[in-house]
C-alpha cells in the first residue's frame, strides 16, 4: 500500500503530509520522503531505555517494505573464519557475472549496532544486477557485544578472504571494490585508510553512501537535521556509545576518517550524501577532502533526500539516483 501511495502526485503527497514543503536553506525535502516521514512520525524512540535487541527487531521489520528483489540475481552463503570465530558472507551473482568479473565487498549500515545482510538483501541484489559484478555482503559482528575495532577487523578479513579466494569465487582479484552505507561507509573508508597504512592490497574502488566520517557529531547538519528526518542526533549518540570503548577513540582516523592527516593515494570513490541527513556535512567534507588529496571522486549530493534512501527504492527518484551511483562505480571498477 505504501508503495502505491508513493506514486501519487507530489502536490497530493504534500497535502497528505499535513505540512507545506519542508525547507532547510535552499534545500527542499522531496515530497514522497515528506509523506513517508509523516507515516512514521509516531515511531518515537526513547534511547534512554532502548536495548540493541529491541532496535534490531524494529529495524528488521521496517526493512520488510522494500522494492522487489531482482529476478535474475541469486545468492549463496559462505561461513568464513575471522579472529577465531565465523561470520556469514553472502555471495550474489547473476547471468552477467561471468568468470573473472569484478566484485564488490559490501558492509551494511546500522550504526555498527543494528542491521544485517537481510536488512540490505534487496540493495545488495540490486547492486549485483546493476554493477554486473558479484557482491559479497558481510555479516560482521555488531556492537555493543563486539565494540571497535571488531566490526572493522571483520570487514577487513572478509575483504582479504574474497581477495585470497578470488579464483575459486570466479572474480578478478584486481577488480575487487569495497563499499557500504552509513556505518558501512565508515567501515569502508576506515578499511581503505588502514590497508594503505599497512601496505596491503587496496580495494579497486570505494562506495560511500551517506557515510559516518566524524564521530564528534558537531557538524552543522547534525543540529539542522537533529530530529524528524529518520536518522536523529540522539540515535547517532546512542550508536556511538555502543560502538566505542571510550569517547577518546573519536580522534582515531579509523573511527573518524575525516580526521586522517593523509588521504592521498586512496581508491577512487563514489560518495553519495543526502540533504536532509544529520551526516550530510561530514559526508560532503570527506568527499571534498578526498578530491583535494588528489583522488578520483564522483560526489553526488541529493539535496531533497533523507538518510537511508538507498534502501528505499520504491520512492520515486531513488532508482535514478542509484543508477547514477552504479554507473560511476562500474567505471571505477573496470
Amino acid at each position: 500500500m505504501i508503495k502505491l501511495l508513493m506514486m501519487l502526485p507530489n502536490w497530493l503527497l504534500l497535502k497528505l503530509s499535513g505540512k507545506k514543503q519542508i525547507e532547510i536553506g535552499k534545500r527542499k525535502l522531496h515530497p514522497p520522503f515528506q509523506f513517508l516521514l509523516k507515516l512514521t512520525e509516531n515511531l518515537v524512540t526513547d534511547f534512554d531505555t532502548l536495548t540493541p535487541d529491541q532496535f534490531r527487531a524494529g529495524y528488521l521489520e521496517q526493512n520488510r517494505i522494500a522494492p522487489k528483489f531482482p529476478s535474475g540475481v541469486d545468492w549463496k552463503d559462505h561461513q568464513i573464519e575471522v579472529s577465531g570465530t565465523k561470520i556469514l558472507v553472502r555471495e550474489y551473482y547473476s547471468p552477467q557475472t561471468k568468470e573473472g568479473c569484478p566484485a564488490l565487498v559490501y558492509f551494511h549500515g546500522g550504526g555498527w549496532v543494528i542491521g544485517d545482510i537481510e536488512t540490505h538483501h534487496q540493495l545488495t541484489g540490486y547492486l549485483c544486477e546493476n554493477l554486473e559484478a558479484k557482491v559479497f555482503s558481510v555479516d560482521y559482528r555488531l556492537s555493543p557485544e563486539e565494540k571497535y575495532p571488531v566490526p572493522l577487523d571483520d570487514c577487513d578479513q572478509a575483504f582479504e578472504w574474497v581477495l585470497n579466494n578470488s579464483d575459486a569465487l570466479g572474480v578478478d582479484k584486481n577488480k575487487i571494490a569495497a563499499g557500504g552505507d552509513s556505518a558501512g561507509g565508515n567501515l569502508t573508508a576506515a578499511l581503505c585508510i588502514r590497508r594503505k597504512k599497512e601496505n596491503k592490497t587496496l580495494p579497486k574502488a570505494q562506495l560511500l553512501l551517506y557515510p559516518v566520517t566524524d564521530l564528534h557529531l558537531q557538524k552543522s547538519s547534525i543540529n539542522e537535521c537533529a530530529e524528524g528526518f529518520f536518522l536523529t542526533k540522539a540515535a547517532m549518540e546512542w550508536f556511538r556509545k555502543h560502538y566505542l570503548n571510550s569517547l577518546d577513540e573519536i580522534k582515531n582516523p579509523l573511527v573518524s576518517p575525516l580526521l586522517a592527516e593523509d588521504l592521498s593515494n586512496l581508491p577512487p570513490a563514489v560518495v553519495s550524501t543526502a540533504g536532509f541527513d544529520p551526516l550530510r556535512d561530514e559526508g560532503d567534507e570527506y568527499a571534498k577532502k578526498l578530491i583535494s588529496s588528489g583522488n578520483n571522486v564522483f560526489h553526488q549530493e541529493n539535496h531533497g533526500f533523507i538518510h537511508g534512501f538507498a534502501n528505499l527504492g520504491y520512492i520515486p527518484g531513488v532508482p535514478q539516483v542509484l543508477n547514477e551511483i552504479c554507473s560511476n562505480l562500474k567505471k571505477m571498477m573496470k
